[in-house]
């Protein structure tokens, strides 16, 4: 038994809601966007600092075995042998660089430097060499210039530029698993206060069945009462009833098993008006029905639920003395009332859970939440319009071939 209730406080621990997934997908992004920022920052300066020390060292490397070579040159020169120039130039141990040797007039004598004409810069780069250029006035064996070139630098800089890239994606990818972990973490006390509310409301929903059924059936019952007080009660006790429904097909849509059937919406719908007839009538309303013949694929009380909502939410919000139409034809379902209808900066929300468009015809706000939940389920798409004084109009699209 405690495995049991372990498994499914896991399960709920890990199943969101789509507000709760939405709230920690914008978490997410901002602190994944943050994170990537700043790394990107610390990557650019690291690789920046780097590239500075790197071609600094070189620098000076360079310019130190400029100075080996110089002083070879100079002592050749001043020992008096006579020596073969250019084979003499070409035998000198100058590392890993490559050197070329140039006279007065910045022609080369030796070596293997190539195309060079920047003897005025004692170090300078391009995109894939640095050079060093060491100028003897004195011209010993007659060399003005010694000019060295590396080319290994601009590899070892992609090289390391591939490697911090390679640390920030990682790096990058460890904050966003840390980041997610964080976030459920954080979600967890909510998702906790949201679960003791579902079943306080769960708990109280169920012990308002028996007194509402109970009701129903008394005013059956019922003879030599006033007809109009009779139709009273039993409006208001089928409103608790169509609301105590929503409340017990929210609380446990999760774990009902859905037996998907080919429906006649048509006949539902006569059948939910005539259910709904007292509150109807209790509001002195008109229900006027366009019904052609449409069928939906889904379940049954997910049909009770989507077409109960749909009614209620116009009885609701009509004015008394109004009107309600009802169209089903060509895929379509229409659902239209002459009543308050919403604020134009209210419209975007009146699918969200708990929020009501207007707070003294309203009730819990989830009637709506379950419409949307049902035609996102099964694949129908809903629009709703609506204008402030003049109603509401909800359109339902069902999916070709059901």
């Amino acid at each position: 038994m405690t495995g049991t209730i372990s498994k499914i406080s896991k399960e709920r621990v890990i199943v969101l809601t789509s507000y709760e997934r939405r709230a920690l997908y914008r978490f997410l992004a901002l602190y994944l966007g943050s994170v990537f920022i700043l790394l990107a920052i610390i990557g650019y300066l690291f690789f920046e600092n780097n590239v500075a020390m790197m071609m600094s060292s070189t620098k000076y490397e360079m310019m130190y075995q400029a100075r080996k070579i110089s002083s070879k040159i100079v002592m050749t020169a001043m020992g008096g042998e006579r020596v073969d120039k250019k084979r003499y130039l070409n035998d000198l141990d100058h590392q890993r660089f490559k050197v070329g040797y140039y006279d007065k007039r910045r022609q080369k004598i030796s070596g293997t430097t190539e195309n060079f004409e920047n003897f005025d810069q004692s170090f300078s780069s391009d995109k894939k060499s640095c050079y060093a250029v060491l100028e003897d006035p004195s011209e010993h064996l007659g060399v003005r210039y010694i000019v060295l070139k590396e080319s290994n630098l601009s590899r070892e800089i992609h090289a390391m530029r591939m490697k911090i890239v390679g640390y920030l994606i990682l790096s990058f990818i460890f904050m966003g698993v840390i980041g997610y972990f964080l976030a459920r973490l954080f979600l967890a006390p909510v998702r906790q206060k949201i679960e003791s509310l579902d079943r306080f409301i769960s708990d109280t929903t169920h012990e308002l069945n028996t007194p509402v059924s109970a009701i129903l059936m008394t005013i059956q019952t019922l003879k030599g009462c006033d007809p109009r007080k009779l139709k009273r009660l039993e409006a208001s006790a089928k409103r608790l009833s169509t609301m105590y429904g929503s409340l017990t097909y929210r609380l446990e849509e999760r774990g009902r098993e859905q037996q998907v059937e080919r429906l006649s919406l048509t006949e539902l719908i006569e059948e939910r008006v005539q259910y709904a007839k007292a509150l109807i009538e209790s509001k002195g309303l008109r229900v006027d029905l366009d019904l052609d013949v449409l069928y939906g694929r889904m379940d049954r009380e997910s049909a009770l639920r989507l077409i109960d909502n749909l009614l209620s939410n116009a009885i609701k919000y009509s004015d008394p003395d109004g009107s309600i139409r009802i169209v089903a034809k060509k895929s379509r379902l229409i659902v239209e009332d002459e009543g308050v209808g919403i604020d134009e900066a209210a419209q975007k929300d009146i699918f969200k859970r708990y929020k009501r468009a207007n707070k003294e015809r309203g009730g819990f706000g989830i009637g709506l939440d379950i419409v949307l939940s049902i035609c996102k389920r099964y694949g129908i798409k809903i629009k709703s319009e609506s204008q402030k004084g003049k109603g509401s109009r909800f359109i339902l699209m069902f999916p070709n071939g059901t």
